[in-house]
């Protein structure tokens, strides 16, 4: 993998913003595809403390700007915090209560798209006439029905596309970004849609504005070999997520969205599937874990849209894994709070776990058992954990029980 695994590349992409040194991060998504029928800001509030004493870093919010869709990702005007979340008002004491308890919020950037106010040319709604950002048909691409250039990476359909390529879009762009985080104190930035423009720009937004940490939505298929049938080796899914990773610079993180494919087909008896051909780990965390934000369910994936949903009866399992492995875990807010008190506590159990015993995204990692019914793995030289409904426990050296579960558990040097 070459310079993937070089330190002076990590600490020289570290250096210029962006994501964190210390790859210590816990991040938390706060919301799901239902939270904007309730109010949402004053609900998280209310659960700011519970999620800094789990020991979350970061708290990714669902859009907080004006959208034409009440999930926020039709954007319109911007500036306007008042959304189906809750208020201006509403955002800020959330947003300063994060504060107070040292937990970071995490902005949702949706600039793939953006819906206009007036119908410009070809009678789409492509003019952004009477609010900030005041667009003409020149900031959407040619190919979304705009008067710009063609689209750099995939079309988002039905919706007016930005035109990264133009010097007036980049700059009210990073204006904004630096207003987030400047004005509002947001310090994180999730980017949606990541794959709809070019990498490059991503790296320039996050110079620019300097977010502490910030990661990419590139959600691309995985490798199936039917329609069913996951193939075993998925290297060129993750490399292409590498390839994007690498465009911004190293700057910008990406959801492990091959780990999550490989992990929700392994729990279904096939736990072999978590040690590729060179014995790591089979997803962007085995060749470039510090910038690797696991997970093993989003709003888009889980919730009510259930576009590609993890077993249910397996998330434990889930998070054993993504807790206790390289890489940047995420916890999803269904599981945490809609759950039951029973999963928020074990997840609760599995970050302490990970926080006392310091593993953190670059740990180091020995798979020992990967079989159907198997997994063991040793990470940092302290943690031990077992998935599957096989018997076994670690031999090699004084170990002690720190947590489990059915079909998982977790041992402490």
């Amino acid at each position: 993998m070459g310079y993937f695994d070089n330190p002076w590349y990590e600490e020289a992409a570290f250096a210029d913003g962006g994501v964190v040194r210390n790859g210590r991060e816990i991040l938390f998504q706060g919301f799901n595809w239902e939270s904007h029928k309730s109010d949402w800001w004053v609900n998280l509030e209310k659960k700011v403390s519970d999620l800094a004493e789990s020991g979350f870093t970061s708290v990714w919010l669902p859009p907080a700007t004006h959208s034409v869709s009440p999930e926020g990702y039709l954007p319109q005007n911007l500036y306007s915090l008042d959304s189906s979340y809750g208020s201006e008002l509403q955002l800020k004491v959330l947003l300063q209560k994060l504060s107070q308890h040292k937990i970071r919020a995490m902005a949702d950037i949706v600039i793939n798209h953006r819906v206009g106010t007036t119908q410009g040319h070809g009678g789409a709604y492509n003019r952004f006439d009477g609010i900030p950002m005041s667009w003409d048909e020149h900031a959407i691409t040619s190919c979304s029905g705009g008067l710009g250039n063609q689209s750099t990476g995939c079309n988002f359909p039905g919706v007016p596309n930005i035109d990264h390529t133009q010097s007036f879009v980049r700059k009210d762009i990073i204006n904004w970004l630096i207003w987030l985080r400047e004005s509002l104190k947001f310090q994180d930035f999730r980017f949606d849609f990541a794959k709809g423009y070019e990498a490059n720009f991503v790296k320039e937004y996050v110079k620019q504005s300097k977010p502490i940490f910030s990661v990419g939505e590139y959600w691309d298929s995985c490798s199936y070999s039917s329609a069913s049938q996951l193939d075993y080796n998925q290297d060129s899914h993750r490399q292409r997520i590498i390839n994007w990773i690498d465009k911004t610079g190293g700057l910008c993180a990406a959801f492990d969205f091959t780990t999550k494919g490989i992990l929700q087909e392994a729990m279904k008896g096939e736990l072999w599937r978590l040690r590729d051909p060179q014995g790591k780990p089979p997803g962007v965390v085995g060749w470039w874990p510090s910038r690797a934000v696991t997970f093993i369910e989003n709003h888009d994936s889980g919730s009510t849209q259930g576009h590609w949903p993890f077993p249910s009866d397996h998330i434990m399992e889930g998070y054993a894994y993504i807790l206790t492995h390289p890489g940047i875990p995420t916890v999803f807010y269904d599981h945490f709070y809609d759950w039951g008190k029973s999963i928020h506590d074990q997840i609760v159990k599995l970050m302490d776990v990970r926080r006392h015993q310091d593993i953190h995204s670059r740990s180091t990692i020995r798979i020992l058992e990967s079989h159907s019914n198997l997994y063991a793995a040793i990470i940092g030289e302290k943690v031990c954990v077992k998935i599957g409904d096989r018997s076994w426990c670690p031999t090699d050296g004084e170990w002690k029980l720190a947590t489990s579960g059915i079909r998982y558990a977790v041992w402490c040097r």
